[in-house]
């Protein structure tokens, strides 16, 4: 009985071993970043970076001027560069490694390649429908957060 338990034990081992983990981890890495690479992430987040800050210069034309050192900025903190490692972070705790590669393939088809060439035309709309009405109803907003007038002092 107590080969058996041992060879229990050592199975157990190896399966839980740290070598075993970094080479999980790493394939599940290589999968997502597989998937970013399908997505065409660095395009999408430039795109959309630069969709954002005209979509900001257009609600606020006295921005223009600041525009170059507004996209620095954004290019400094929000390119694919700086994000890669926190977004490649958030895929793999969201997704498993199968299901970043059933992504990758569903990617890979032709409506996944449209859905990725729509994508940050489909969030600028988005975002402007969201902005047109937090515009719409602002004096709505203005009136809830306005300090309530206090009764009178008796």
């Amino acid at each position: 009985m107590k080969p058996f338990l041992l060879s229990i034990l050592i199975g157990a081992l190896a399966v839980l071993s740290p070598a075993t983990t970094r080479a999980d981890e790493a394939s599940h890495r290589k999968a997502t970043e597989n998937l970013f690479v399908l997505m065409g992430m660095e395009t999408v987040i430039s795109q959309s970076i630069d969709q954002m800050l005209a979509m900001q210069v257009q609600q606020n034309p006295g921005l223009a001027q600041f525009q170059p050192q507004m996209k620095t900025f954004l290019n400094k903190y929000m390119s694919w560069a700086s994000l890669k490692d926190d977004m490649t972070k958030i895929y793999m705790a969201e997704f498993t490694e199968s299901e970043l590669n059933e992504l990758a393939k569903f990617y890979q088809t032709p409506l996944g390649k449209k859905t990725i060439q729509k994508m940050p035309g489909l969030m600028a709309k988005g975002a402007e429908i969201g902005q047109k009405r937090v515009q719409d109803h602002l004096p709505e907003l203005e009136a809830a957060i306005a300090p309530k007038s206090s009764p009178p002092a008796k």
